[in-house]
């Protein structure tokens, strides 16, 4: 196969990666500028993104079962597309938890949470963009550790936010709304890290 041919899915795999960076950055300007009246328009924003991620997971796909010889095994690819399309879609859930829990206030550790989020997304990226040279990259290995450990981080700040709004707040409807919200921010740094492990997994079985 042509590396013209080879190149096509990595570039994809690292166009969708860009697509779930756009979606947390989004968040992001959501949770410092917030406007309980504009989540909807922002809500909005964020689902073109999931979107375009969507289609460009579908051209993937097709391109795949026509294909008569691919760069990695099929299951592999089609195991990394759907792994990056989940972080952009853990990111629009909680864009989705923040409108439809009716949330009029911010609260610090769920920035501080999303941060560590973004940091994912954007090593993600740069992971991907080393994995077109998988066989031959000094640093695709530390950029799979560096996720990891900030799995691992977001991990530490779930349960520190979730101690705070339990013992914190005396309003139920809060901790409902709050603790759903934590545990789908928790979750976008899991799909990244299920993107780690799917580009690791390629690696031990090309090695």
């Amino acid at each position: 196969m042509s590396k013209k041919q080879d190149a096509y899915y990595f570039n994809l795999f690292i166009a969708c990666a860009e697509d779930a960076c756009k979606a947390a950055h989004l968040l992001k300007d959501t949770l410092m500028n917030f406007r309980p009246d504009k989540l909807k328009e922002q809500m909005d924003q964020i689902h073109e993104i999931e979107h375009a991620a969507d289609e460009k997971k579908h051209q993937m796909m097709d391109r795949v079962s026509k294909a008569f010889i691919v760069p990695i095994e099929r299951e592999d690819i089609v195991a990394l597309s759907q792994n990056i399309d989940e972080v952009t879609d853990k990111i629009e859930d909680v864009m989705i938890r923040l409108y439809t829990n009716n949330v009029q206030k911010i609260r610090p550790d769920a920035v501080e949470l999303l941060d560590v989020v973004i940091r994912c997304c954007e090593e993600m990226k740069e992971m991907l963009t080393d994995f077109a040279e998988f066989r031959h990259s000094r640093t695709l290995k530390d950029r799979i550790i560096r996720i990891n450990a900030m799995e691992e981080e977001a991990d530490r700040l779930y349960m520190s936010a979730m101690r705070k709004i339990h013992t914190g707040s005396k309003d139920p409807l809060i901790v409902i709304s709050w603790r759903e919200i934590y545990a789908y921010l928790e979750s976008c740094a899991d799909a990244c890290e299920h993107v780690a492990d799917a580009v690791e997994s390629v690696v031990m079985k090309n090695s």
